[in-house]
């Protein structure tokens, strides 16, 4: 029985917009093999990943014609699914065409794709094996996750007291759809008048934050904390790596403190959605001199180039 609904409005979904109300009534959604409208996408109420967040997702961008890194986000998604013993209906080469024929369909050729993997249709015990087939769903809009202006002037950001799901719970390299953990934070955030967080490890020390990567920058060289403190490793965390090796600066992953953010010469988050964001504010305390730095606008043109040039063909 599929009774849960996409709402029309999505503009609602994790900051997707997909501009008019008759342009998100025009949008088709890939559902368990085919494209349906927005209006009539439909999952179970009995879908354990909508019961229990029982599935895994990747958030992978387009851009000028062509998926961004569509190999490494399907391996990753295969890698979560794995984990969670969760097998996926459809190989690497299906879901890739998918992806692809989801943006060609839509007319997408800039843009945002969600790509989910449920653990399907169950009943309302938590035994994943009670579960018929999983449920594969795609959604290809536009996104802006932060507004530009953050990207100019750079943004603040606070730590907040939801601390990281230790890898002993949940490793942090599962993109699983649980992500109330990410959510608290997010709230605790926006009670500190920041819009996003930094979130700690249970030993205190820096992890990452709701949904990007941290990278801080002391005296010419890069820092970001190792997935052992409870980071993602990220695709844009590992291009902002490429990036180093091609423009010759220092980058390592030695364990980060507050104390090395807000000493910090400059700061940036990474994230498919928010691809590289200037930090200019820790906690209240002023990063360098409250501007983005010279290294972080070299990384974020060099970021800009690199994906205007680089990804899968969308095609017809």
């Amino acid at each position: 029985m599929r009774l849960h609904t996409f709402p029309l409005m999505l503009q609602n979904i994790y900051g997707l917009t997909v501009g008019s109300h008759s342009k998100a009534e025009r949008m088709k959604i890939y559902l368990d093999g085919k494209f349906v409208p927005a209006a009539e996408a439909k999952i179970s109420v009995f879908d354990h990943g909508l019961l229990y967040g029982d599935g895994v997702f990747e958030g992978i961008r387009a851009y000028n014609g062509r998926v961004f890194r569509l190999e490494e986000h399907i391996e990753r998604l295969f890698c979560s699914a794995k984990v969670l013993m969760l097998d996926i209906p459809m190989t690497h080469r299906e879901l890739m065409a998918a992806t692809c024929k989801t943006c060609a369909v839509n007319g997408v050729r800039d843009g945002y794709i969600r790509l989910v993997v449920t653990r399907g249709v169950g009943n309302l015990g938590l035994a994943p094996w009670n579960c018929e087939r999983p449920s594969v769903f795609i959604i290809a809009g536009k996104i802006q996750l932060y507004p530009p202006a953050y990207y100019d002037e750079g943004m603040k950001v606070a730590t907040v007291p939801t601390r990281r799901v230790s890898a002993a719970s949940l490793n942090p390299e599962v993109k699983s759809l649980n992500y109330l953990n990410n959510i608290m934070a997010k709230i605790e955030a926006r009670n500190a008048g920041c819009e996003e967080a930094i979130m700690l490890n249970q030993e205190g020390y820096v992890a990452e934050c709701t949904g990007d990567n941290i990278f801080v920058i002391s005296k010419g060289e890069i820092f970001t904390p190792h997935k052992s403190m409870g980071a993602l490793k990220g695709i844009t965390r590992a291009v902002v790596f490429e990036l180093a090796r091609k423009l010759r600066h220092p980058i390592s992953e030695p364990t980060l403190s507050r104390y090395d953010l807000f000493t910090a010469d400059e700061m940036f988050l990474t994230g498919t959605a928010a691809e590289i964001v200037p930090v200019t504010n820790v906690d209240g305390r002023v990063i360098g001199n409250g501007k983005p730095g010279v290294i972080t606008r070299k990384f974020m043109k060099a970021f800009r180039d690199l994906t205007r040039k680089s990804g899968t063909p969308i095609g017809k």
